[in-house]
């Protein structure tokens, strides 16, 4: 497929726009560990601005400072277990086909974006990885891509529509009474999946969003004589898959079962009794959390690789990709405990609150999701901070519980687009910066913003106010 010359004067101008931002963000945009850092230094400002001591500061800081250990555990899996799937022999195939389809930089930009934000509908975790290694193979098979662009189409899942789908941490949650904190379930008993994941008006977002997102990516991307490569960045991508090669063989017998599928055979038996009664007895959907999608990709990994040592190797090569995910989400822990302590939430949700009636409140949700999304850039752990407040002001205001809950998944992805919190994981997988994504992700959250904002407030119209039902 031939690319199209741009029809619009528009087009091409977005392309100029797109490669400025880049080229700027390169110069300004932090690392992403600066980046984590500096908000470390903004919520303590914040926090000595309401009343708290710098000692009481250090103190929040440090005592959270861990809190976030099983979800960088968590993280680092989802880079890791993503990575063995993908470099497995049939998935490798699998992906060197996809990437066979685009035959021009600004068609392949657009296609990994579309395959990135249908995936991530299924998983964030999945759209990160399938972004990353469809990146690295487009990128040496096509003249003339931007890597930075591509590198913002294989991430425009997580700041996109992600959370409005089969991974959204809050949906989920309110599915599920076992998962909703007491206190909280006084407030909004169980939300059902039918009031949220499943209603037209999330499809109608899905839809809008996704033409936008697509959209943008084509007018942005650069020509091939403005675009900067992986050759003038100095990037080289390996032809080692990491995969063991058919030919190699045991050499002693201490290494025969090495080469054997037979303990992937019966540990992997272990994993499909356990997530076939997981979903048996939660319920589908509902047992679908970050623990469970590692598992599956864990253990699809194991049967992909067939016998150990192909399987060890593939995960060994992408333990170092997790580095930044390992550093920095302490410091994000620290954040939420600094902001918990000052009682920061709370101060801007009255504030929000206060100015909000029935048809306005959906958009200050929307609004108030996304700054705290800048500073806890955690989509379940924030929605725990906020949901309890921002439901009893909906039962106050008659809005849909449901709806308030959809609100908060479209609205808080959208500090992804320039949060480095979530581009880690990619990051680590085609070797790139933060600040190489961020001009291109900037963009997107340009159109983005005021289109989200705008659906929340006309589509919370036809929307009609429901009472929990506790029980």
């Amino acid at each position: 497929m031939q690319e199209p010359m741009p029809k619009t004067q528009n087009a091409f101008s977005l392309s100029i726009i797109g490669a400025r931002l880049a080229d700027w963000c390169e110069t300004w945009f932090p690392d992403a560990y600066i980046f984590a850092a500096l908000a470390v230094v903004a919520v303590s400002i914040g926090a000595f601005c309401v009343g708290r001591s710098p000692a009481e500061i250090g103190v929040d800081f440090g005592k959270s400072f861990w809190s976030l250990i099983p979800f960088t555990m968590q993280m680092a899996f989802v880079v890791i277990t993503g990575y063995v799937v993908a470099v497995a022999p049939p998935v490798r195939k699998l992906i060197v086909k996809l990437a066979s389809v685009p035959k021009s930089p600004r068609i392949a930009v657009v296609y990994v974006a579309f395959i990135c934000l249908m995936a991530s509908l299924i998983s964030w975790g999945l759209s990160l990885i399938i972004g990353g290694m469809l990146s690295r193979e487009i990128n040496k098979r096509i003249e003339g891509i931007d890597y930075r662009a591509m590198g913002a189409a294989s991430f425009v899942g997580l700041g996109s529509i992600w959370a409005l789908g089969a991974s959204s941490s809050a949906a989920l949650l309110m599915n599920t009474k076992s998962s909703i904190p007491p206190g909280l379930y006084q407030i909004s008993g169980i939300i059902p999946l039918q009031e949220t994941l499943l209603t037209w008006q999330n499809l109608v977002m899905i839809a809008v969003l996704t033409l936008l997102t697509m959209w943008i990516c084509y007018a942005s991307c650069p020509t091939a004589q403005q675009a900067k490569t992986t050759a003038d960045a100095g990037i080289i991508y390996k032809d080692d898959d990491g995969s063991t090669a058919a030919t190699e063989k045991a050499k002693t017998p201490g290494e025969w079962l090495e080469f054997s599928p037979i303990l992937t055979l019966g540990i992997g038996a272990l994993g499909v009794i356990y997530l076939i009664d997981t979903i048996r007895t939660q319920g589908g959907l509902a047992a679908t959390d970050l623990n469970i999608y590692n598992f599956f990709f864990l253990f699809l990994g194991m049967f992909l690789h067939w016998t150990p040592r192909s399987f060890l190797k593939a995960a060994s090569q992408s333990v170092p990709m997790t580095g930044g995910v390992l550093l920095q989400f302490p410091l994000y822990a620290g954040i939420f405990g600094i902001i918990m302590g000052a009682g920061l939430t709370e101060i801007l949700a009255k504030f929000f609150i206060s100015i909000s009636t029935r048809e306005t409140f959906p958009v200050i949700v929307g609004a108030y999701s996304a700054i705290l999304g800048l500073f806890l850039p955690s989509g379940g752990g924030k929605w725990i901070v906020e949901a309890p407040y921002l439901l009893e002001a909906a039962n106050e205001l008659k809005v849909n519980l449901g709806w308030i809950v959809q609100c908060y998944n479209a609205a808080e992805a959208l500090p992804n687009f320039v949060n480095p919190f979530w581009m880690l994981p990619l990051l680590g997988m085609i070797g790139v910066k933060a600040r190489d994504l961020a001009g291109f992700s900037i963009l997107q959250l340009i159109f983005h913003t005021p289109v989200v904002l705008l659906m929340l407030w006309l589509l919370g119209l036809t929307v009609e106010y429901v009472p929990p039902v506790i029980q």
